[in-house]
């Protein structure tokens, strides 16, 4: 993370450095995560999977395609002294690209891996009707691996949502009662997010009590949490477009002795699998250390996800603490997540999320590891 990285100008460096080491005349970006990443537009892009946009780098010109539901919305929120150069033609956006890079004597356009294929299909088609020759191949997930290591804007924006999350912890221990429904809790927490200056959740907020929380994602119900229950909470704000992810688990008056075996098995987890991190570190290692650990107490069958995922825009991003191996690098932004599940019965879930340094990893989460016991 140095300071000429930093913000979209930087960003977009970064890509092309990447095209003339890739010998890339230009990139074609859909995806709209990786258009906020490259833009800096905060509040435009609405994640519907439509891919209204279309962005096109050469070396020496941005070009961004939209539409009239969100022409206006560039305009105003794009930041100053943006390269980027809008408009909202109406054609097809295949044909869009294939004319611009037809234009700028493009012959080598790299393109994300997750492109639609009928879209992939336009472009070639429309170049062939320009009698153009144009190869296209893929970037093999380039984008998203910059994205991976945050820069100083990101990581402020990440560190306030993620106060807004802890603020909502906080406020649920008081809120929290036998009576409730899943459900109702969890709607109190999205409002209070949402009251307290989330711009949006980070992804569909889970409460999950009693045996429902032995369901990793299990969808909140109509279930009326009792005295006793664990009360399972995944969720997160959203800021300006980046996301927060948090979980903590709560119990409703004294645990039983099996309840603490658990909640303090996955608490070590948690906190030897943190202190493991650093710059460096390959993230199937720590998630086999996470393995290991609820292993040897005998509960390995009762965990089966991965440790940790990095956050950003999107709520899963690289690397990974997983089953695949990948390097993680100073500046990623990742959680630590691990659990223990038992099926008719309870779950156990402890998650922060935070940066990674040369050193270690530092937690933008706040809200305390300790088991929270709400009186009731």
């Amino acid at each position: 993370m140095t300071d000429q990285l930093v913000g979209p100008a930087g960003r977009i460096a970064r890509v092309r450095a990447l095209m003339e080491k890739r010998g890339y005349d230009a990139v074609c970006v859909r995806d709209e995560a990786n258009l906020r990443w490259l833009t800096g537009a905060q509040g435009v892009f609405d994640y519907t999977g439509e891919f209204p946009h279309a962005a096109l780098i050469t070396a020496d010109a941005c070009l961004l395609h939209t539409d009239s539901r969100y022409f206006n919305s560039f305009i105003e929120k794009l930041p100053e002294g943006t390269p980027w150069k809008v408009d909202m033609d109406e054609m097809e956006i295949p044909k869009w690209v294939a004319k611009h890079a037809a234009t700028a004597r493009v012959r080598v356009l790299a393109v994300e891996d997750d492109m639609q294929v009928a879209f992939y299909r336009g472009i070639e088609r429309a170049a062939e009707d320009l009698s153009v020759a144009l190869a296209l191949p893929l970037m093999h997930h380039d984008i998203q691996l910059m994205r991976a290591v945050k820069d100083a804007e990101e990581i402020e924006l990440m560190k306030h949502a993620q106060s807004i999350t802890d603020a909502a912890f906080q406020h649920m221990l008081g809120f929290i009662k036998p009576g409730l429904t899943e459900k109702e809790i969890r709607l109190e927490l999205e409002n209070y997010m949402f009251s307290h200056g989330a711009d949006a959740l980070a992804f569909g907020s889970i409460v999950a009590a009693g045996a429902n929380a032995a369901n990793p994602h299990a969808v909140p119900s109509d279930y009326v949490v009792q005295k006793g229950d664990f009360v399972l909470m995944d969720y997160g704000a959203g800021y300006h477009d980046y996301r927060s992810d948090m979980t903590r688990t709560v119990c409703l008056g004294e645990p039983s002795a099996k309840q603490r075996e658990i909640y303090d098995l996955v608490r070590r987890t948690h906190e030897e699998c943190a202190a493991a991190v650093h710059a460096g570190v390959d993230g199937h290692d720590i998630h086999l250390l996470s393995k290991k650990i609820i292993g040897d107490a005998g509960y390995g069958a009762f965990y089966g996800h991965g440790l940790g995922h990095g956050v950003g825009i999107d709520i899963h991003e690289k690397p990974m603490f997983g089953r695949v191996s990948n390097e993680v690098k100073a500046g990623a932004v990742i959680t630590v997540e691990p659990g223990v599940y038992l099926p008719g019965e309870f779950g156990v879930r402890l998650e922060d999320f935070g940066l990674v340094t040369e050193d270690g990893y530092e937690p933008f989460t706040q809200s305390p590891h300790e088991l929270q016991i709400i009186d009731c």
